[in-house]
């Protein structure tokens, strides 16, 4: 029932010695992957998995030729933060080369919304995961919030809705599994739950007609995970949903008979409040299948070497200790161990006929998703061409622990050669000028007052707006929807030619 992360790209011994005794899975972050990692161990490690067939992991190998994991004793369940859009493991060094959600609501073409699934799940399974922790089923309807934003497919429930399911038939046609996120909905929130405690203000009859219906539709379309929130729902207690029986008696009452996993214990919300370890006790009592560890990685240089085995004793032993004194019932534990070990075996055995029914990329999904970039871009007012290399004044706010990789490469797409400033850095008099941004979508913000202030100088600067867009600004704007290469790439490309409002 323990979903952990790990540093480095190879397998550490205490995960080793782990998963050979029957632990869950892992979840894979940027830094499991590239060189001589995950796919290449579990390539030279013979199969002793019985759904694997007699050949092994080829059994499990998608058509990008990847080895799958399943060379332990039981199917594995390996997770992936792979959103498109804003959130990607796999390129995180480069940016996402596909689009996101926000990308997909604005067009509204369910079936790209489906292509794109699938190609999440393609890509998933290329570097051994076989969950991806998507696609985001949040309702954005708070133009504060830091850390779902672009992840959400939009504000209206309906709309969501059917994206969701789009992307899960997407997925689940290539293999692996979904696990929607963050019940009951992050959308409403403007505090980041890594970071701290949000509260859902509403009621629940908002919460009911607003929030639930994409994980209703999702549960329709028979998705097998879901992933719970760092949340307060106040109509519900002060329990944050992770933690809180009503809040998942309520996701079981929807419908839903499937794995209930927990977003990260290691996030500020839990972290900071009740403890990793005992959250996690309390997780289980409340309902939770599969306990996400997450990523040691995120104490960046505060991290010890051995921070992702803490991690895991941390949530290890308090369970342990829970089950000596009572507290924690071995039956929960074995009702939480079914329903996970029902999802691998299905996961594994659903791999094996998707891998040889999936046929190679053959071009179409870099051209479809360069296509849905520029239809998701909405341009406030005339942009004038600026050809050749660009300053771009970046003034975005820190990014969230969810996006985890570099910045710089939208920095780069966008300047073509030109010079990066930040902060509070003198507006430059000549060059032709880029003002990046990604919060603007409340009035007064500081964003928005750092535009005004550069629009004085310089009338003649242009705006790139990444995030959830607001009211128009004092400059002309592009609306990419998300902070991605793909995304960048499209804008660099208008910014180029110029375009009309």
């Amino acid at each position: 029932m323990l979903w952990p992360g790990f540093l480095g790209r190879s397998t550490p011994d205490w995960l080793r010695r782990e998963l050979d005794e029957g632990l869950a899975g892992v979840v894979l972050f940027a830094q499991n992957l590239g060189g001589v990692g995950w796919v290449e161990e579990r390539a030279q490690r013979p199969s002793r998995n019985p759904l694997s067939g007699a050949s092994g992991l080829e059994t499990h190998t998608p058509s990008s030729g990847a080895p799958q994991p399943a060379d332990f004793a039981h199917p594995l369940l390996v997770g992936i933060d792979e959103e498109g859009g804003n959130v990607t493991r796999v390129e995180a060094s480069t940016g996402s080369t596909l689009p996101g959600a926000a990308q997909l609501g604005f067009v509204d073409d369910l079936d790209a919304t489906e292509a794109v699934g699938r190609e999440l799940a393609r890509r998933s399974l290329a570097v051994g995961a076989n969950v991806v922790l998507g696609p985001v089923a949040d309702v954005n309807t708070d133009p504060r919030n830091p850390v779902i934003g672009v992840r959400s497919f939009g504000a209206a429930p309906g709309l969501v809705s059917r994206h969701v399911v789009a992307s899960l038939r997407g997925i689940r046609s290539a293999g692996a599994a979904a696990c929607v996120k963050h019940f009951p909905g992050h959308g409403d929130t403007h505090l980041d739950s890594h970071h701290a405690m949000p509260e859902l203000a509403i009621g629940l009859g908002e919460l009911d007609g607003m929030h639930l219906p994409p994980f209703r539709a999702a549960i329709e379309a028979g998705v097998e995970a879901v992933m719970t929130a760092h949340i307060v729902v106040p109509g519900w207690g002060d329990r944050p949903s992770t933690l809180n029986p009503v809040a998942l008696g309520r996701l079981r009452e929807l419908g839903f008979e499937g794995v209930i996993v927990t977003d990260a214990l290691d996030m500020a919300a839990v972290r900071e409040s009740v403890g990793a370890g005992p959250g996690a006790v309390q997780a289980l009592l409340a309902g939770a299948d599969l306990l996400c560890i997450s990523n040691p990685a995120n104490l960046g240089a505060a991290a010890a070497p051995d921070q992702d085995e803490r991690d895991f004793r941390e949530v290890q032993h308090a369970i342990f200790a829970a089950i000596d004194d009572g507290t924690l019932p071995v039956a929960t534990l074995e009702r939480a161990a079914r329903r996970v070990r029902g999802l691998a075996e299905a996961v594994a055995a659903r791999a094996a006929v998707a891998a040889a029914q999936v046929d190679a990329d053959d071009g179409w999904m870099p051209r479809a998703a360069r296509r849905i970039a520029r239809e998701a871009i909405s341009i406030d007012g005339a942009v004038p061409a600026l050809p050749g290399a660009r300053t771009v004044f970046d003034v975005r706010g820190r990014s969230t622990l969810a996006v985890a990789s570099d910045r710089d490469y939208v920095e780069r797409t966008l300047s073509a050669g030109g010079e990066v400033l930040r902060g509070d850095a003198p507006v430059p008099a000549a060059t032709p000028l880029v003002v990046l941004v990604d919060r603007v979508g409340v009035d007064g913000g500081a964003q928005r007052e750092r535009v005004s202030a550069i629009a004085a100088v310089r009338p003649d600067a242009v705006v790139v707006d990444v995030g959830v867009p607001g009211a128009p600004l004092s400059l002309p704007t592009l609306h990419t929807r998300a902070a991605s290469l793909l995304a960048a790439e499209a804008a660099a490309e208008l910014l180029e030619s110029g375009v009309g409002s």
